[in-house]
């Protein structure tokens, strides 16, 4: 597949909703030319875009995964967090000792992550990728 096809299937398969709201509009503006009649333009344009529009959107939403795990998706994946969580839910410790795990672990991380760069760098970066992350889902 060359980059071109490859960009044009990315964008129908993303961006198919404004495609969609495009061609509504060139319909509407085209129905009272082939027809003759003037009130089809209002009325391809109600039901493309207030009818049709989001039921296929609604019908094309992607259906959450429901491994019953209940992690927030977001979470971070370290296996550190999941053992202590995993522990105090067994309560193998009281809440008490896991705050104070959590603590360390969290100040251990955060030294990690200064090591890197700088804090209001880090803070933007991690900005930026759930910004990106919400424009994904919402497309």
């Amino acid at each position: 597949m060359t980059d071109l096809s490859r960009r044009i299937a990315w964008n129908v398969r993303h961006r198919w909703r404004r495609i969609f709201a495009v061609l509504v509009v060139g319909a509407g503006v085209a129905a009272p030319l082939v027809t003759g009649l003037w009130w089809s333009l209002p009325l391809v344009w109600f039901f493309g875009l207030f009818v049709a529009l989001p039921v296929l959107h609604t019908l094309t939403k992607p259906v959450p995964d429901e491994d019953g795990d209940g992690d927030d998706a977001d979470g971070p994946d370290d296996p550190a967090l999941r053992a202590l969580r995993e522990r105090y839910a067994r309560g193998e410790i009281d809440e008490r000792e896991f705050e104070r795990k959590l603590d360390r672990l969290l100040a251990t991380e955060d030294a990690e992550t200064a090591d890197r760069g700088d804090a209001e760098d880090l803070a933007e970066r991690v900005r930026d990728g759930l910004r990106r992350e919400v424009e994904r889902v919402r497309e």
